[in-house]
């Protein structure tokens, strides 16, 4: 439905690329590279999105480079659209359906710092776990979002020890409504 409110194939890829995630970096040449799209469509949409505040811009030697602008007024309700867009809630919940008895799953280190990495930390929080359906599906995923994945399973008591031993951002991003 949004690409029908959004007509511009090449600025819906730029509201997912810069807005579902708002540490995402990007210069003109590599969303070339990323999108198969000439560069001036994307230097178009680059330069309307910056005009109307939504990304900021800095150079980086001869590149320049964009990012989502998160004080943005509207940022927040973009990200929502966008969410809802992808089914990201929905997709979570099935997900955890099959899995198990989950009770919490959060996103540790890089990631949860707002650093990139090639590495996406899990802890699962649960009773019990389809460990082959995990599998697969990490499996899945790793080859759509081009990162490993890596995850720690501990019940409630080994939670607890966990969070005295590491401190650090945890990023929640499951809970299991009780």
């Amino acid at each position: 439905m949004i690409d029908t409110l959004i007509s511009s194939k090449t600025r819906l890829k730029l509201l997912l690329k810069f807005f579902l995630n708002s540490k995402t970096t990007a210069y003109l040449r590599g969303l070339e590279c990323e999108f198969g799209e000439s560069t001036n469509a994307i230097r178009l949409e680059l330069n309307r999105f910056e005009e109307a505040g939504l990304l900021e811009a800095h150079s980086s030697g001869n590149k320049k480079i964009y990012q989502a602008n998160t004080k943005h007024p509207i940022f927040p309700d973009i990200q929502n659209i966008l969410k809802k867009y992808i089914g990201i809630d929905q997709i979570i919940e099935k997900v955890i359906t099959r899995l198990g008895d989950i009770n919490k799953v959060y996103v540790i280190g890089d990631f949860a710092n707002g650093k990139d990495s090639k590495v996406i930390d899990l802890l699962i929080v649960a009773q019990q776990l389809n460990r082959t359906f995990l599998s697969e599906l990490i499996e899945k995923t790793e080859s759509l979002i081009h990162h490993k994945i890596s995850y720690i399973i501990l019940n409630e008591t080994e939670l607890a020890d966990y969070k005295q031993k590491h401190a650090g951002n945890r990023l929640v991003i499951y809970t299991k409504d009780t």
